[in-house]
């Protein structure tokens, strides 16, 4: 009988905390900088602030899980092992959106950026070339994806950090160096309330991705160590880099009156803080972070999909395989490449559109996963640090989701149903056919 191949357990901390930062993109805190100032009335870093405390709740729930079931899988089986299969199931489906469709988006932002460097090549041809690239490193051993992450992340940051050094010099030079120290960027003066939450709901979404560091835990020492550290470092390290940068850029830019289209302010902000040429450079940094993005994201799709076929929900052997040299589950990569490839037939919007709800869908199960195992199954309320940790923080997560559902888009949360409704068709299926929906423990 063949022995079955399984995960080698080659990352430490650091490597796992380096790909989920790479999967949040960090560098999209000036993507999203002119919508969410316009919103809050220029009050950005205090809106990340909030959000970052509503990540970190959440973030502190899929630690307390993954304690329990060091397993990969994420969201879908700590709901798989404390709700049931079903439910279990219905999570692992939703958070398919967010997983398949990221490494998408990247490919598609990919072959835009690339396309204003190199206008003559056309946006298909990069979609392409990117994706196979992505594809190839993701196929290989998941130490050399770590590795380069440190890499691709480290530029980008280290750019931010000049970014930080000119707005200091800029704002020095035009108001005197006094100026520089204020915290304006914090707190202007308005104390409109709503208008924040709000901006910290549109902010949240920045840290999708946070999660996708328990798709690792097959492959990291000690993961019921490895993977709780891991996830709470991910959103608080971005966390951090999210809100330096944003209290800068709010520094230079007190309000959105000098862009002229808020929505797309990144070029501009670039632009007038460093000229011409540090624009030029800054759009190269930014396709080297979409490139640890969208190496992260596929690495991450690929093991939740890998770790599904395990568990028999998709009827194909291939997506239970793990290449026994490379220890990379080889066919759900070239699947997840071959996803990511139908790029060229979709425009960006309606991408990112299915990608919050999913994200959401786990959110949400993780949080009452803890509920569930904790509170319900085990019975762990006998302090009060108990009932903080297994009920109260779990409970302030599900509301600060909650506040991100309000704030979902109308199509995103139309499709994710629809999206959904296949899911529970596959489920009924089953029924009907009088075949058991049994995963493997």
């Amino acid at each position: 009988m063949t022995q079955e191949v399984t995960y080698k357990r080659n990352l430490g901390l650091w490597q796992v905390v380096i790909v989920g930062i790479a999967y949040m993109t960090p560098m999209t805190v000036f993507d999203t900088f002119g919508i969410v100032s316009g919103m809050t009335s220029g009050r950005v870093p205090l809106a990340y602030l909030l959000a970052l405390f509503a990540v970190l709740l959440t973030a502190f729930s899929y630690g307390k899980m993954v304690k329990v079931f060091p397993k990969a899988g994420s969201a879908y089986t700590y709901a798989r092992k404390t709700c049931g299969n079903r439910v279990g199931f219905l999570v692992g489906w939703a958070s398919l959106l967010d997983y398949m469709l990221l490494p998408m988006i990247n490919a598609l932002l990919a072959g835009i950026y690339l396309r204003s460097l190199f206008p003559q090549v056309p946006s298909w041809l990069w979609i392409v070339l990117f994706t196979g690239l992505v594809t190839w490193v993701n196929s290989r051993n998941i130490r050399l994806l770590a590795n380069l992450n440190f890499l691709f992340v480290g530029a980008p940051v280290l750019l931010m950090a000049v970014f930080v050094w000119l707005v200091i010099q800029g704002v020095g030079h035009q108001h005197g160096h006094e100026a520089v120290w204020t915290l304006k960027p914090l707190w202007n003066g308005e104390q409109t309330f709503l208008p924040l939450v709000a901006g910290a709901a549109v902010l949240c979404f920045s840290f999708l991705g946070f999660d996708a560091v328990t798709t690792l835990s097959d492959e990291s020492h000690q993961p019921d160590r490895t993977i709780p550290r891991a996830v709470l470092l991910t959103a608080l390290i971005g966390g951090i880099i999210f809100f330096v940068a944003a209290w800068f850029t709010q520094l230079y830019f007190p309000t959105n009156i000098q862009f002229k289209n808020p929505t797309e302010a990144m070029p501009e902000i670039v632009l007038y803080v460093g000229g011409k040429f540090f624009q030029s450079v800054f759009l190269v940094a930014i396709l080297v972070n979409t490139f640890a993005s969208g190496l992260a994201s596929h690495a991450s799709a690929a093991r939740l999909l890998n770790i599904m076929g395990r568990d028999g929900i998709f009827p194909i052997a291939k997506f239970r395989y793990i290449h026994p040299r490379l220890g990379s589950p080889l066919y759900c990569v070239l699947f997840v490449g071959a996803l990511a490839m139908t790029a060229v037939f979709f425009d960006l919007d309606t991408a990112v559109s299915l990608i919050s709800f999913g994200a959401l869908v786990a959110f949400t199960s993780v949080n009452v996963s803890v509920i569930a195992y904790y509170a319900i199954q085990q019975k762990h309320l006998k302090t009060l640090s108990h009932w903080l940790a297994h009920l109260l923080i779990p409970v302030a997560g599900i509301i600060c989701v909650g506040v991100m559902w309000l704030n979902l888009d109308q199509d995103a949360m139309r499709l994710g149903l629809v999206w959904t409704a296949i899911g529970v068709c596959w489920i009924i299926w089953y029924w009907w056919t009088k075949r058991e929906l049994v995963f493997s423990q």
